[in-house]
């Protein structure tokens, strides 16, 4: 099978994740600026998510270009990464509106750890398939970058508890890390 359907199906799930995002952000009662500032956590939020979702539709096109074919597993793993990306509106909604509490902080980290545990799967299922001399293999190496964002992920969600502000600074932290699409492939697929 084509890689050309699982590209369209991805392209349309995580616009629609961003859509249902922008439409979480209601409208200030009021014309003046004072009725913007309950709505600056709900923004803050919602940059912080389309950064997410747009780091991970940049990698995951970057990544379906080193795709020759297309399996079941593949999908699957495919599937498993959509899910978790859908779930994004529901936690910045969550963490927005209650003005980054513990527990929103700490379940939008959750979202965030395994949206990353399911990237590393589709990268896994993926380089199964192309073996471990394909383009894919060569370019992620030992992936240190999945696999800082992973312990950050990790670390943040119990420290949201704690302080709720140092978890979004590794939020953060990981999307900065993450902002530039992923130049080994780019590289490899040059090579």
């Amino acid at each position: 099978m084509g890689k050309n359907r699982l590209e369209a199906f991805s392209d349309g799930v995580i616009a629609i994740i961003i859509t249902i995002m922008v439409l979480e952000m209601k409208v200030p009662h009021g014309d003046g600026l004072a009725a913007l500032g309950p709505l600056i956590p709900v923004f803050i939020s919602y940059v912080l998510s389309f950064t997410f979702v747009a780091i991970y539709w940049n990698n995951h096109h970057h990544l379906l270009h080193t795709v020759h074919q297309v399996n079941g597993p593949m999908l699957w793993a495919n599937m498993h990464l959509l899910f978790w990306l859908s779930l994004t509106p529901f936690v910045t909604g969550w963490m927005g509106e209650n003005h980054f509490r513990p527990l929103p902080v700490a379940l939008y980290g959750v979202v965030l750890l395994m949206s990353g545990i399911a990237y590393t799967i589709l990268v896994r299922v993926i380089v199964k398939h192309h073996g471990t001399e394909s383009t894919l293999a060569k370019a992620i190496g030992s992936d240190f970058k999945g696999k800082v964002s992973l312990v950050a992920y990790a670390c943040a969600i119990p420290l949201a508890f704690v302080n709720e502000w140092i978890s979004m600074g590794l939020y953060v932290a990981v999307a900065a890390l993450w902002f530039v699409p992923d130049r080994r492939i780019e590289s490899a697929l040059k090579a």
